[in-house]
């Protein structure tokens, strides 16, 4: 049996990134009890994201992140970049089994990459 789980991502201020991750994930926030702020997957198909607000700011790289998985990379890049996001790869990157995907920086610098398929095109 596996554990049931969700997704914590530190952040400065989650009522301010709460909005971002909500359009771009299609998520509904959740009312916010200091210090979290739950978005949940309004089709219960995936994990909720907890945004968890810390004193210390990002540094570094995030050594976890998460993978967005779409049809049209480009179009879901410029979708992101609308809603705060920032580009962090000029082109699309190509994986070894073929994949494609985008990194990018959400207004607090976390990592997240827009990719082309579904989990399946992973090759695991």
């Amino acid at each position: 049996m596996g554990f049931a789980f969700v997704v914590t991502l530190d952040c400065a201020d989650p009522q301010r990134l709460a909005p971002f991750w909500a359009e771009a994930l299609h998520y509904r926030p959740n009312p916010y009890h200091a210090p979290y702020l739950t978005l949940s997957d309004p089709t219960g198909r995936s994990p909720e994201l907890v945004l968890q607000k810390v004193p210390e700011p990002k540094q570094g790289k995030n050594r976890m992140h998460l993978d967005l998985f779409g049809g049209d990379i480009e179009g879901e890049a410029r979708r992101m970049e609308s809603l705060g996001a920032r580009r962090l790869s000029k082109e699309p990157i190509l994986g070894p089994t073929g994949d494609r995907w985008i990194v990018m920086a959400d207004p607090d610098g976390n990592e997240f990459c827009v990719c082309e398929g579904d989990v399946t095109t992973l090759g695991g």
